[in-house]
């Protein structure tokens, strides 16, 4: 058997990204000092809490301008556009905080030296990592072994998730499909082709995605257990679903219901709650001021452009299936929904041109904030969805109530990861974001969905 090519995880190359970000840009600015005439921001250990800040910056707002976004990173356009963003707002930022980082030299023109160092150095590492990491010597070469249904989904999620991750081929375990099915750019094999694909298109690993394993042959069970016995990397497809896509794989439970329920030790960390609800207090008291202080430009917007009250209430559905009243700013027409429920479309012609605004900029949401100090809603969490789609959708799809085992959230996991729903599909995937959050929750991904919020908000995606 060939030997396995090099491929580094999805979780791997962002690490990679973000430290080579950091350590390229402060050597960059190290030879910057020693080459040439500039002493704003030596690197030198009496710097250290400055050079600190300068990296908590780079990640923050890295994170925010998406540049550790792996579909972005392989694009070298749009990555020196998000770069420039990033460096931009944290020279800025480092600028103004004086306090712990250096004075402003009387050379102005070494800050340009500065600014144009961390530029350069993080975009030759990007081309460097296009050109090498991110090209298909690097790619993770894999088999499927299992059902078509497994197949054609897994294929849809992986597409939109890791360009790294190369689905060579699939054997087809559905013994009812008796006719070829064919894939762009992905070959069917025979089951008694397992060892000979392995070997002759360099595969790293094998993906088992089968519902029903009487399906699995006696001769692929066999050649797994010889694979297994090698040392060769065997995984089940729901666990590398889950891994790559950073959702939970819902859509084909059936009695392994315990792989997907979303057991998590922070739903019953007493102190993982307590600073939860600390910073939930902390934050809306925060965001209400904030909305005193822009208070008087929505009331003119709502005046000259939204015609009608400012606010308005909505029953949702929220922990433990409780039902309580969300309160929103109005982006719709009086009387919107006449007809009955229905999910809001893009361009829908309810919304006012103001309440376009109000929703893509997020603060239809603001007075949400009075909903998390009743302890109804958290900052983080599944978006609360009306009762009627949650009757609907709970006929449609499997386990839909386990979302409200957790308050429901102002922003969260699948916000900041998908679209705005608006069909029982887009809901599916939701729920899917939703489970990964309730079975993942903790410091740091709420911390990372803050972040990523901002993205939203800064790029005017809300809907």
């Amino acid at each position: 058997m060939s030997k396995k090519a090099i491929h580094f995880q999805v979780s791997e190359r962002k690490v990679l990204l973000r430290l080579l970000d950091i350590v390229l840009a402060i050597f960059g600015l190290y030879l910057l000092g020693l080459l040439f005439d500039y002493e704003y921001l030596m690197i030198r250990w009496e710097n250290s809490v400055a050079i600190l800040i300068l990296i908590l910056y780079l990640s923050v707002f890295g994170t925010v301008f998406e540049i550790y976004d792996l579909q972005k990173s392989s694009q070298l356009d749009v990555t020196f556009r998000n770069i420039v963003l990033t460096v931009s707002t944290t020279v800025l930022f480092y600028f103004l905080t004086p306090v712990v980082t250096p004075f402003l030299p009387e050379k102005r023109l070494q800050i340009v030296y500065f600014y144009l160092t961390i530029v350069a150095s993080i975009f030759l590492w990007r081309i460097a990592y296009v050109t090498l990491i991110a090209s298909p010597r690097f790619y993770k070469r894999v088999i499927l072994v299992g059902e078509m249904t497994y197949v054609t989904s897994f294929l849809e999620a992986l597409s939109q998730s890791d360009p790294n991750y190369k689905i060579v081929g699939f054997i087809n375990c559905d013994l009812s499909k008796k006719t070829p099915v064919k894939f762009e750019g992905i070959r069917e094999f025979q089951a008694d082709e397992l060892m000979q694909v392995i070997s002759e298109e360099k595969i790293s690993e094998v993906v088992v995605a089968s519902y029903n394993t009487e399906t699995i042959t006696t001769q692929i069970y066999s050649d797994l257990m010889l694979l297994l016995e090698r040392g060769f990397t065997i995984r089940e497809y729901s666990q590398v679903y889950e891994e790559i896509t950073y959702r939970v794989p819902i859509q084909f439970v059936g009695k392994d219901f315990y792989k997907y329920f979303p057991f998590s030790r922070s739903n019953q960390n007493k102190l993982y709650l307590f600073f939860n609800r600390f910073f939930d207090i902390l934050f809306s008291i925060v965001g209400l001021s904030v909305a005193v202080l822009i208070s008087p430009v929505i009331l003119i917007g709502n005046l000259l452009a939204n015609r009608g009250p400012l606010f308005y209430t909505q029953e949702r559905v929220g922990k433990h299936g409780k039902v309580f009243k969300i309160i929103k700013l109005r982006s719709m027409i009086v009387n919107a929904e006449t007809e009955g429920a229905k999910w809001a479309l893009a361009n829908d012609v309810r919304i006012t041109k103001f309440g376009n605004f109000l929703r893509r900029s997020r603060l239809d949401e603001i007075p949400q904030f009075i909903n998390i100090i009743k302890g109804e809603m958290s900052l983080i969490g599944p978006r609360p969805e009306r009762p009627f789609f949650v009757e609907e959708l709970s006929r449609s799809i499997p386990f839909y109530e386990t979302r409200h085992v957790v308050k429901p959230g102002l922003t969260g996991w699948a916000q900041v990861k998908t679209r705005y729903g608006a069909s029982v599909d887009d809901s599916l995937t939701k729920l899917q974001y939703d489970l990964f959050y309730i079975k993942r929750r903790s410091f740091f991904l709420d911390l990372n969905i803050m972040v990523k919020t901002l993205s939203t908000v800064l790029y005017y995606r809300g809907q």
